[in-house]
């Protein structure tokens, strides 16, 4: 009996010092719920091996005021081998090609690892390029991001755009 008294006192004197518990720490703003279940992430194969991972968020589902003219993406992108991205503003060889429903990019710009769009992931690292990447706007409500590359591909990324 005096044993259970001892414990049920511990146990009342543990429980009145936690004010925090582990969900105080998911509070999440509007912008990161919505690109929390926007994020879409694909594993980028060559032959039987995992070469690198593309991960995107459809940026006009989270701004729908400011991103409402194309169609915008925040990419980024992990490769074991150092690739560069195609830019319609270079005309380089190049090694990788982003498109959306078979179309090419109309602007790609690369972001620094910390960029106004660091707030929507939590996963940033130094090893990963981020990208923001407009393509015209697009009439069909289902959008299908693709990335080729010669001898590596990756599964496609599907977006359903929201009825406006």
């Amino acid at each position: 009996m005096k044993s259970f008294f001892i414990t049920v006192n511990i146990l009342l004197m543990l429980s009145g010092c936690a004010t925090k518990n582990a969900f105080s720490k998911f509070d999440m703003t509007s912008e990161q719920e919505l690109s929390a279940s926007s994020l879409q992430t694909s594993k980028i194969i060559s032959g039987n091996k995992v070469e690198g991972v593309l991960s995107a968020i459809y940026l006009n589902e989270i701004y729908p005021k400011s991103f409402n003219q194309n169609e915008y993406f925040f990419i980024w992108l992990y490769l074991k081998n150092k690739k560069e991205m195609y830019n319609p503003n270079l005309l380089d060889d190049i090694d990788l090609v982003l498109k959306l429903n078979s179309k090419l990019p109309i602007k790609i710009k690369q972001l620094p690892h910390a960029n106004q769009f660091s707030h929507l992931v939590s996963m940033k690292n130094r090893w990963s390029n981020y990208y923001l990447v407009a393509f015209e706007k697009e009439e069909d409500k289902t959008l299908s991001l693709v990335l080729e590359s010669g001898q590596s591909s990756s599964a496609e990324l599907r977006y359903q755009k929201d009825e406006q």
